[in-house]
């Protein structure tokens, strides 16, 4: 393999892996699993090379193209649009060697409104003014059950197939990849238990079994939604051009609200979901429980445009970023009604009570990187059934 691209959303981009308070637009991670196959491959090249058993001795990577951007949907992708990631793409980079083999995809969860659910659900940003959790679950149901995503899908990966001139490469696969469920949904003591930013009642909704149920069925119903378009595609083609990975069943054990845990448990390494502000659970990341965030992370300018509560909606809303939008709507929140507490304001703003930088924010409910290793491994397993490596 001589290189691939990373197309995607946040999920591909990696936010909050390998976070040291710095932060691109992309909010891309170290830690994702594009960036860890992409190491991988290049750490294969130079053993090969070393071995004597390369023909292309001289080369020493594979060439990356990591296009994979917080907040984006599938009409990010698409060509034509402001930010298209496909036209973004250069599909030969002039050299024959450097063209990619292989793409890898995420897409769906902020097309089919994770974030809204996440929101009225679960942290409740805009305190009272966030919108009831059933219309939330209502409407991304309603977004599933539409074929519009599943048509949208399907174009963004003809448009990829199209544009390496899958003739001429047969060998070239696009590989999907899909969500895992947050939950544990079945343990009783965590209907007591809330991860409300905001103290009290309403604000604090509590994580009760069919509130996480119903979370856990929309992750399986875009799942379902995913596979179904990469084998609807693969009919027009002899061979698959496209390939599902499912890793869901691998985080069995480390979801939220698992067996004897108080949620939220900022110190657990084996849940392999994000919280705000928490830390990544990769070899060597501290791990201090009741502390406030470690200093280094970043925190925005007060008068950052980010945060001010008469004009952020509109910006955060068009980038679909999930932290600008959580930062926004916290802003907001506090502005309509200043008599607001923070239920963990160590945790959600600095000494200063300045907001932290995006990424605080926005990787929660997103993998960590124990999680992302898992998911690049089951790429692998799913490839070497596919006779790719």
């Amino acid at each position: 393999m001589t290189g691939f691209v990373a197309f995607g959303d946040s999920y591909s981009a990696g936010i909050g892996t390998a976070f040291e308070g710095k932060e691109n637009d992309c909010r891309q991670g170290n830690g994702a699993y594009p960036y860890l196959i992409n190491a991988d491959l290049a750490s294969a090249i130079r053993h090969r090379n070393d071995d004597g058993n390369g023909a292309d001795g001289n080369r020493t990577t594979t060439s990356f193209q990591w296009l994979s951007c917080t907040g984006s949907v599938t009409e990010d992708l698409l060509s034509g649009g402001e930010s298209s990631q496909i036209d973004t793409f250069n599909a030969s980079l002039g050299l024959p060697l450097a063209s990619p083999d292989f793409a890898t995809l995420s897409i769906g969860g902020n097309d089919l409104g994770f974030f809204d659910v996440m929101n009225a659900c679960i942290f409740r940003f805009y305190s009272f003014y966030s919108g009831t959790c059933e219309a939330a679950l209502a409407a991304s149901d309603l977004q599933i059950q539409s074929p519009e995503f599943e048509l949208r899908l399907m174009l963004v990966l003809m448009e990829i197939l199209d544009k390496v001139r899958w003739e001429t490469k047969p060998y070239f696969t696009i590989t999907v990849t899909g969500y895992a469920r947050f939950f544990n949904a079945e343990t009783e003591a965590c209907d007591e238990y809330s991860l409300g930013v905001w103290w009290g009642g309403i604000r604090a909704p509590k994580l009760k079994r069919d509130v996480r149920q119903r979370m856990n069925e929309l992750v399986l119903a875009v799942n379902l939604k995913l596979k179904t378009a990469v084998e609807t595609l693969n009919r027009q083609f002899l061979s698959p051009k496209v390939l599902f990975v499912d890793y869901d069943r691998k985080f069995e054990g480390h979801r939220f609200c698992e067996e004897g845990i108080k949620e939220p448990d900022y110190n657990r390494t084996e849940t392999w979901f994000f919280l705000p502000g928490g830390p990544d659970n990769a070899p060597g990341t501290p791990q201090v429980p009741d502390m406030p965030p470690p200093v280094g992370v970043g925190v925005l300018e007060v008068n950052s445009p980010l945060v001010d509560p008469e004009t952020c909606w509109e910006a955060a809303e068009k980038r679909g970023d999930w932290g600008e939008k959580a930062l926004c709507l916290m802003a907001m929140a506090k502005h309509r009604d200043p008599t607001l507490r923070l239920k963990d304001p160590e945790r959600f703003t600095a000494q200063n009570s300045m907001w932290y930088v995006p990424t605080y924010y926005g990787k929660t409910f997103h993998p960590r990187a124990l999680g992302h290793k898992v998911m690049r491994d089951e790429i692998y397993r799913v490839w070497e059934e596919q006779g790719i490596i």
